[in-house]
């Protein structure tokens, strides 16, 4: 059975205002755009600002269809950049940027020893991490310049079209894909992404966003409290490929069914913490597939800020940001310490197309993917 997904990444908003400006007079949406560098091969990179009418922003670059930055509003109404990120696209091209705000492709998430066998033929793929292929390989969806083909004010807020032609053979995945990437920043204070894509021959696809969260704005992420609605999780091996078992949570440190604060068991002597240095680790939602419901929520007590997560995917990868280590500069000076950002990334699960029993993420031609994903933030 084929699971197809529409992406609406509802998310805050980004600071920052452009150079021209296209906003319709009725409406109090904004959506602004500049310059923001030139890559090493001369192609200019943008950045799109989207404001809705509660002045919440979300600066989204052409770059990896990255979020560079996004605002939301603690209890006493006061704004602060909520997700990790650099400040120049200089600064996110010349290291090794941990995915900070990406667009994931062709393939979210690890495929084990780099390969997956498809119609008969088996399909290699550059391994970039350790024995393991991740987030689409060397150049993935992150490290590419999407198009923009609208940018428009609608009823629902304001709206960024990026689209991207992956070629036939990009980084070994089979067919020439087509996606379209649509950024809707909501008047119920979400940034909405939705993603489509077809293909022209069979492939794989698995698609997600990357955002480091945290909510306080600074320090470290342990004591943000995350409530996870899912009985089961994907068991991983020292890789951090699933083992093929649908494990449930129950009496494990991957119980949070109830709202449990991150710091609580995330040192625990358990074998699969110990594998992800922390949470680096897949969740099965309890809901239908393709249905567009809640996956999970966090709070921030000290601002009071709270992001809940929805999404048509099977699957989230809860990550705890176990591998930053200081080295990355931070916007505005500082650097990217260990565990002070968390990612919720809703997908389909990690290593797929060689665990025939998980969910199917093949794509063939005459069908289009579809997958949601909503990012809403309150607070309380």
């Amino acid at each position: 059975m084929f699971y197809f997904r529409h992406i609406a990444i509802v998310m805050l908003a980004f600071a920052g205002l452009g150079e021209s400006s296209m906003a319709s007079p009725a409406s109090s949406h904004v959506i602004t755009h500049a310059p923001f560098g030139r890559m090493p091969s001369d192609i200019s990179v943008e950045i799109y600002t989207l404001r809705n009418s509660h002045g919440m922003e979300a600066k989204i670059m052409t770059y990896g269809g990255i979020v560079t930055e996004l605002t939301a509003p603690d209890r006493n109404g006061q704004f602060a950049d909520v997700v990790l990120g650099r400040d120049t696209l200089a600064d996110y091209i010349k290291d090794n940027s941990p995915y900070f705000g990406a667009l994931i492709g062709r393939y979210a998430n690890r495929i084990a020893r780099g390969r997956f066998e498809l119609d008969g033929r088996v399909y290699p793929l550059a391994t970039n991490n350790g024995p393991n292929s991740l987030h689409g390989g060397n150049v993935g969806f992150d490290k590419v310049v999407w198009k923009v083909t609208k940018a428009q004010t609608t009823s629902q807020g304001p709206q960024l079209t990026l689209t991207y032609l992956s070629r036939d053979g990009e980084e070994g995945y089979p067919g020439n894909l087509s996606v379209t990437a649509v950024y809707t920043l909501t008047e119920d204070n979400a940034l909405r992404l939705d993603f489509t894509a077809a293909t022209d021959a069979d492939t794989v696809i698995n698609l997600t966003h990357h955002s480091y969260f945290n909510l306080r704005g600074h320090g470290d992420i342990l004591e943000h409290v995350v409530q996870l609605d899912a009985d089961r999780f994907t068991p991983i091996d020292a890789t951090l490929i699933p083992t093929g078992e649908l494990k449930p949570v129950v009496g494990t440190p991957f119980d949070f069914r109830k709202p449990t604060p991150i710091g609580t068991r995330i040192n625990s002597t358990d074998e699969q913490i110990k594998f992800g240095n922390g949470y680096d680790h897949n969740w099965v939602a309890n809901k239908k597939p393709g249905e567009l419901a809640r996956m999970a929520s966090v709070y921030e007590p000290e601002t009071g800020r709270v992001l809940e997560v929805s999404s048509t995917e099977p699957g989230l990868q809860f990550y705890t940001g176990n591998f930053l280590d200081g080295t990355l500069t931070a916007k505005g000076g500082g650097l990217h310490k260990f565990r002070t950002g968390f990612c919720m990334e809703p997908q389909h699960f990690p290593d797929s197309p060689n665990e025939f029993q998980f969910p199917s993420t093949v794509l063939k031609p005459g069908q289009t993917y579809n997958s949601t994903i909503v990012y809403r933030f309150t607070a309380r």
